[in-house]
């Protein structure tokens, strides 16, 4: 499966799973350490579990494991697939956070010398 697909893929299961605010950020040209980030919201502790449950094992059902997932009991899960990164937030903590202006504030890796 492509990066992208896989990105989709990501939303697609977020979407039937009742995400709210699902966002796809594209940071390839940002860091090096994943090529998406795909943010959503849920609900309560109990709807974000489940989004990320159902990602978990609808991707696992197509053979892709997440590389580890964390913050299960944190208000925020974060399921990290390498080269795409979704992050379950309850609504508080992803305005605190406020990921999507984060990244889109950041300037381009391009032309920054190693």
């Amino acid at each position: 499966m492509t990066t992208e697909a896989k990105a989709e893929r990501i939303r697609e299961i977020a979407e039937q799973a009742k995400a709210e605010r699902i966002e796809t950020l594209d940071v390839r040209d940002k860091t090096a350490m994943t090529d998406y980030f795909v943010v959503c919201s849920g609900t309560s502790d109990l709807h974000m579990r489940s989004i990320a449950d159902r990602i978990a094992e609808t991707m696992k059902e197509a053979h892709i494991r997440p590389h580890h997932i964390e913050g299960e009991d944190s208000g925020w899960v974060l399921l990290d697939y390498g080269d795409v990164v979704c992050h379950v937030m309850r609504e508080e903590q992803r305005q605190f956070y406020d990921l999507e202006s984060l990244w889109e504030s950041l300037p381009s890796l391009e032309g920054v010398q190693a």
